[in-house]
């Protein structure tokens, strides 16, 4: 191990499929408060244990919205320059959240479960009728979260490729140029400015049409920027682009480990805590994001994070604390005490938690129903994986069954 609070150049390595960076393990063994430099804007301490993550979450001696003014630590030039929901502190944050919550209230998603259903059904449908080898990231992992998401919103069918190449250019971190992201992100900006335009003009009962109305019935609550920047970031990007990364990345889980694939089988009760399971275990983003700073000196253990400086959680890492989870780099469908943080916690958990589990449980359960045989065509090795991305996922991964 080298010299305690060495700055080390972070992220530890390039996306190496879904495997986890060793590193992490040792830091939380030895030092779990480290101190990183990530490729753009100022070091950073990084916590790697649970509870100290859970800490710097949900602590409000930590800020978000510091990091406006404060050349905070990213992977890219693009990253976080504006976060709607996730760069707000309260009470701005309360007050813009408790309205945007609406969308995903449990109830309001539960209604939504057999639409979802449906949707997936006739993606198998698609899948039974042209028989394998069938490619399940563009013609089904994409096409479950961008129709869910443009029903609830009302985007007509007709748009919502484009609405799933905009959001997928909002996330990119090298692989499109600056440029090109900016464009993207203007483009989407100025869709739903349009949307919104057209709900005031023919009111509609979808969750655009109730955003609009809420928001002109009472204008103090949300600015027009608030609301399309909300829209946008909270309900758009999040909620398609997590899901359509985290469809083939719990198949390509499950068909590498066989067992687990096959338990889910037999026992399809399995389904909601299979996913759980799933997202606790898949270190989904490339590297810990959205630093926060800490508004006066706060004790990690020997370590004190002094008032300004800016502390990345890795949630990925403390998803794999052995103090918290037993044998936690083991992927256990079984596993009864799983009190993961991979939708986040604290004021900024994430707002589509409740919708991404209802879109993956239906995966899931259609999937092992309908192609209990499901596997790789070329085997582990033929799925192709995202470059330049913030979360990680297969680019293309074709199956048969």
């Amino acid at each position: 191990m080298t010299a305690a609070h060495e700055v080390r150049a972070y992220p530890f390595s390039e996306p190496n499929r879904l495997e986890l960076d060793p590193m992490y393990a040792a830091l939380r063994a030895e030092e779990p408060l480290s101190r990183v430099q990530l490729p753009i804007g100022e070091p950073a301490w990084l916590a790697t244990r649970y509870h100290d993550v859970r800490t710097v979450l949900a602590d409000p001696r930590f800020s978000r919205a510091m990091a406006r003014t404060r050349d905070q630590p990213r992977t890219h030039s693009t990253e976080n320059l504006d976060d709607g929901l996730v760069g707000m502190d309260a009470p701005d944050h309360a007050r813009l959240r408790k309205l945007v919550a609406k969308a995903f209230t449990a109830r309001r998603v539960e209604l939504m479960r057999s639409d979802t259903r449906r949707i997936v059904e006739g993606l198998a449908d698609t899948m039974a009728e042209r028989g394998g080898p069938f490619e399940m990231v563009d013609d089904f992992a994409i096409t479950v979260p961008v129709t869910v998401i443009s029903e609830m919103l009302g985007v007509p069918e007709a748009d919502r490729a484009k609405l799933r190449g905009w959001s997928e250019a909002m996330v990119s971190t090298t692989a499109l140029p600056y440029e090109e992201i900016e464009s993207n992100a203007k483009e989407l900006f100025a869709y739903i400015g349009s949307l919104i335009a057209e709900r005031r003009r023919a009111p509609t009962d979808d969750l655009l049409g109730a955003l609009v109305k809420t928001r002109d019935e009472d204008g103090d609550r949300l600015s027009e920027q608030e609301l399309v920047m909300n829209v946008t970031g909270g309900l758009l990007i999040t909620g398609t682009e997590t899901t359509a990364s985290q469809i083939p990345n719990f198949l390509y889980a499950l068909l590498t480990h066989r067992d687990q694939w096959e338990l889910l089988c037999e026992n399809p009760q399995l389904v909601p805590q299979a996913v759980e399971e799933l997202v606790r275990w898949i270190p989904l983003n490339y590297s810990a994001m959205f630093a926060r700073y800490a508004l006066e000196d706060v004790q990690f253990g020997d370590v004190t994070v002094r008032k300004g400086e800016p502390v990345l959680g890795a949630v990925a890492s403390a998803n794999r604390d052995a103090d918290v989870f037993e044998d936690p780099d083991v992927l256990d469908l079984t596993r009864a005490h799983n009190p993961h943080i991979g939708f986040g916690h604290g004021p900024h958990h994430c707002l589509g938690a409740q919708l991404a589990r209802m879109e993956l449980q239906s995966v899931l359960s259609v999937l092992i129903e309908r192609f209990p045989n499901l596997d790789f065509v070329d085997g582990p090795d033929g799925v192709v994986w995202k470059q330049g991305m913030l979360v990680r996922g297969p680019k293309s991964l074709r199956v048969v069954w």
